[in-house]
């Protein structure tokens, strides 16, 4: 048994606009990197057993070394479960040769809608213990802000 992070926050969308974004590459490339990197997705299937492959740079590496180069991480994503408009469920890979990245995380997306807008939880289990558990759920609130701020500015 892993660790389990995790972060919440409301967003002032309806529930299946935040669906849509989990599901929408430019969307997703364009909100799911944390504060101070970028991501390029370079595989795309949004179908359950389908998945995605993302690179996400570190802007600044110094300080925070890749896991899977020095500025980088390279992700493997399936996703285990869709279930339209509350559910995304995504089994996550790192590519690092460090074992302390290895193993399979399960990243839990719970979308219940509210009077202002989406509660989004994510919830991270089995989290690989080479990733700082502060440093990951300050990725993971910084995620979630900028996904509020990119369906926010976008209605």
């Amino acid at each position: 048994m892993g660790r389990t992070d995790r972060a919440t926050r409301t967003i002032a969308a309806p529930p299946a606009a935040v669906y849509d974004a989990l599901l929408d590459r430019e969307s997703l490339e364009a909100w799911l990197p944390p504060d101070g990197m970028r991501g390029r997705v370079e595989r795309w299937d949004p179908r359950p057993g389908g998945g995605f492959r993302m690179v996400l740079t570190h802007l600044d590496a110094t300080g925070a070394p890749g896991k899977t180069s020095d500025a980088t991480d390279v992700v493997e994503v399936r996703f285990a479960d869709l279930e339209p408009p509350e559910l995304v469920v995504q089994q996550a890979v790192f590519e690092a040769d460090d074992p302390s990245f290895a193993g399979t995380m399960t990243m839990t997306w719970r979308l219940v809608a509210t009077a202002g807008g989406t509660e989004v939880t994510v919830t991270a289990t089995d989290v690989p213990p080479g990733i700082d558990q502060d440093a990951h759920e300050a990725g993971i609130a910084s995620s979630l802000a900028n996904l509020a701020s990119h369906l926010e500015t976008a209605g």
